[in-house]
């Protein structure tokens, strides 16, 4: 350190390391005659007086704020804040997908409203991993701030292919980042640490400040066989517990499973197996992002001696990709395009597609249907669905297989054999990151709040003091120096709704309407009425969606029209000539004549047009 008085300092400042150095040689510090006049003096200051002297002339430390903005209590839209003075650090972007109730919704992202108020002290974007709860916002994002992204490789390109989409590619600073490498942001260093996940160049960081180092996991598991041989880099997360971590950020997906997640390489045997002698054609549904898995149905499909089509945009995207990218390893001509399996026979095809979580519009789910404009399933197909349901889709995964089975197809998935492994830790390889790591503070992340409880009991089993484990919620603000951690206040977090083109211009009024139609319906009331006299000239005519049928109903609608009309006359006579009263007298009585005649409750749109 420098300093312009050229005071030297005392040893209550140097670090831990550096005294126990100078204890070995018996050096001892240095003062000048300053010091030493205040030292002999008969109102010296005491040791304690000198060093918090020293903090107030700038020598002591802010503390780090973590705070996460998504991916707490929840599986997806994952982005955490590093924040230390006036520099912040982003790790990932993501999106998660909408719920049952959110009508109408494609994508759910963050709230960014905190990093636009704080623009000025971000200094970059750091990505763990190119899956979509990882990524999928960071377009969003960069439409509001112009900031550099760091990520490796493959999930560079990936950031790129979305970047393109949106027309935002050429605008972008992307930095593609290898693992092992460290970089400067700011006061903090953030070094790439090399990972094991269900897609390429995932990694862990270590994020270095002046309080001390944060390990984030992202998403990891513990494969010693993986498809890649980058087998996860445990020494440096040895290296960097015996050093001292402050804190440890970990994955906690399979928190709630004991034991050990099996090896990606168990797969392609399972693989080896259902393409030997196998007459059929062969349908893979997977998740597009999962380049490991495909690798392997490519190492099965050369082993046979079969070509290899593509359904479905996102899965052609990934493995074009990948494929350019060298981390799909494949020989030339392997791969066709769809509409050339007609010249090949059943047992020359293996066909990749989407749709292994049953979504309504993914290829596998319209092969299902006959609904498919290229790929029509016979008895004559194997369809392997290579995936695990996501909790809350079991039942659409469950109806694509009925669908399957009953053209006649025979159907694999996961309750019939090992077709897929999770990419996530379980239990023992949680505590072994735990262990190795050796963090002060525990802080469980990824996970619904279920999964967050479990993992934390998981490391109150190996020791960990409960007041040392945290578990946040998105907005809560964590700050922490070497000597504690505490929560200390919230920033803006929430969710907000892509709708088409729309971002954010749907929220909650709108999703209740949208809630409100689809299951009560709607009826159009529209009345013509003299402007001067209010009497109604023409009407009331009645229009209904999703109510009843107005042509089997028409007893109904009659008595609906004698209701509106007695109400319409009662504010003539009352003199009630303002349009919106006149709308809300009609619209309350209608309801509740509705309700009691029906026990619905449609939602009602009076419309009244003036002469």
């Amino acid at each position: 350190m420098e300093n312009n008085s050229k005071t030297e300092y005392t040893d209550a400042v140097f670090s831990a390391k550096e005294r126990k150095a100078r204890k070995k040689t018996n050096f001892k510090p240095t003062i000048n005659r300053t010091t030493r006049a205040k030292k002999t003096s008969k109102n010296s200051k005491t040791k304690k007086e000198l060093v918090g002297a020293q903090e107030e002339v700038g020598f002591k430390k802010e503390n780090l704020k973590i705070i996460p903005l998504g991916g707490i209590e929840e599986i997806g839209k994952n982005i955490t804040v590093f924040e230390y003075e006036n520099d912040i650090v982003i790790v990932d972007c993501g999106v998660s997908f909408p719920e049952d109730d959110m009508l109408g919704i494609d994508l759910v992202i963050p709230d960014f409203t905190y990093l636009v108020k704080n623009k000025e002290k971000i200094r970059g974007l750091v990505v763990t991993h190119g899956h979509e709860d990882h990524i999928g916002s960071i377009p969003y994002l960069i439409r509001q701030l112009n900031i550099p992204i760091y990520a490796t490789k493959l999930t560079a390109g990936l950031i790129e292919n979305k970047l393109e989409e949106h027309h935002l590619k050429e605008s972008t600073k992307m930095k593609v980042i290898k693992q092992g490498q460290t970089i400067v942001l700011g006061k903090m260093r953030v070094e790439f640490i090399r990972s094991s996940h269900s897609i390429p160049d995932a990694v862990a960081l270590a994020i270095h400040t002046p309080v001390g180092t944060i390990v984030h996991t992202g998403d990891f598991k513990i494969d010693y066989t993986p498809i890649d041989d980058e087998i996860i880099d445990l020494g440096r997360l040895a290296e960097l517990g015996n050093k001292g971590v402050l804190a440890l950020l970990s994955d906690s997906t399979n928190a709630e499973r004991k034991g050990y997640t099996m090896s990606e390489s168990t797969v392609g045997e399972v693989f080896d197996k259902l393409f030997f002698n196998c007459n059929k054609r062969i349908v893979v549904a997977t998740f597009a992002s999962n380049v490991h898995r495909v690798q392997q149905i490519v190492n099965a499909a050369v082993a046979n001696k079969r070509k290899i089509a593509v359904c479905g945009r996102s899965m052609i995207n990934m493995i074009e990709t990948a494929i350019k990218l060298k981390y799909i390893k494949a020989p030339k001509n392997l791969f066709i395009d769809i509409d050339m399996v007609k010249n090949y026979t059943d047992e020359q095809l293996v066909i990749i597609t989407t749709g292994s979580q049953g979504e309504a519009m993914s290829a596998l789910t319209r092969m299902a249907n006959g609904e498919h404009k290229k790929v029509n399933i016979t008895a004559n197909d194997l369809v392997i669905i290579s995936a695990t349901p996501i909790p809350g889709n079991e039942k659409y995964v469950a109806k694509v297989i009925d669908d399957l089975m009953k053209i006649g197809a025979e159907v694999v998935y996961s309750a019939l054999a090992d077709v897929h492994v999770s990419g996530h830790a379980c239990q023992e390889e949680q505590k072994l990151m735990l262990s190795l790591v050796r963090p002060k503070f525990f802080i469980p992340v990824h996970g619904e709040y279920r999964q967050l409880i479990a993992h934390s009991e998981t490391a109150k089993s190996l020791g960990f003091d409960d007041k040392n484990i945290f578990l946040l919620t998105n907005g809560r603000i964590l700050e922490l120096n070497q000597d504690e951690a505490k929560l200390t206040g919230t920033v803006p977090f929430g969710k907000v709704m892509v709708d088409g083109l729309g971002v954010g211009d749907v929220g909650n009024i709108v999703l209740r309407d949208r809630q409100h139609l689809s299951q009560d319906g709607l009826i159009i009331v529209v009345i013509t009425m003299d402007s001067a006299t209010g009497e109604v000239i023409a009407g009331p005519d009645i229009i209904s969606r999703g109510f009843v049928y107005v042509r089997e109903s028409e007893n109904l609608m009659e008595d609906v029209k004698a209701v509106i009309a007695v109400q319409v006359q009662k504010c003539v006579d009352e003199h009630i000539t303002d349009w919106a009263s006149i709308k809300s007298n009609i619209k309350d009585n209608l309801r509740e004549y509705i309700y009691r005649t029906t026990k619905r409750n449609p939602m009602i749109l009076p419309i009244i047009m003036e002469v």
